[in-house]
């Protein structure tokens, strides 16, 4: 898995600094992964980019793919919307809907992966209350959306009922070329 997310990083960046469209990446990456395990007959990945929440559905189980790149588990975003009365109200109506999968990629340093069951968020949800669970956008700001707060990712992991893999985030140090393969595909033509 690091070496694919270190390659979903070159892909994703320009002049050192890695783009929004990483998330995108990232989550081709995880669904390969589940069609890799549990057959493309079980994974159905013809979601709407617009379905809010789910992101792939295995064994006809919706699931919510998260990713984060940070030494901490700080905040994941839940819904991507600059407009604030949308943030507002999408906080008054969130009931996950989902399973999630998280993965905490933490660079030279141990991170995780992690399944977190629906019922463990609705838990969690309703233990810490949506103030604490959902970070909204501060006013006059760009953000770019609400967000899960670092409290409520910390009690969803830590959570008896989430499963987790610890992994070992070391780069390869891959000399990646980022228009080699339109290039070669260029050429083709």
């Amino acid at each position: 898995m690091p070496k694919l997310f270190e390659l979903a990083d070159l892909e994703s960046s320009r002049a050192g600094k890695i783009g929004m469209e990483v998330g995108s990446v990232r989550e081709k990456i995880i669904i390969a992964l589940l069609i890799y395990k549990f057959g493309k007959e079980n994974v159905e990945t013809e979601i709407p980019i617009t379905e809010p929440e789910i992101d792939v559905k295995v064994f006809k189980k919706p699931i919510s793919i998260k990713t984060i790149s940070s030494k901490y588990l700080t905040s994941i975003k839940l819904i991507w919307t600059v407009d604030a009365k949308k943030a507002i109200e999408f906080q008054k109506n969130y009931e996950p809907s989902c399973d999630m999968i998280l993965t905490h990629i933490n660079w030279e340093d141990t991170g995780g992966f992690y399944f977190i069951p629906v019922n463990v968020q609705n838990e969690v949800l309703k233990n810490i209350g949506k103030k604490n669970y959902i970070k909204l956008p501060k006013a006059g700001t760009n953000p770019r959306g609400v967000e899960m707060t670092g409290n409520a990712l910390k009690a969803l992991i830590n959570h008896s009922m989430t499963k987790q893999i610890e992994i070992d985030w070391k780069k390869e140090n891959i000399n990646f070329k980022p228009y080699k393969k339109w290039i070669e595909l260029w050429k083709q033509n």
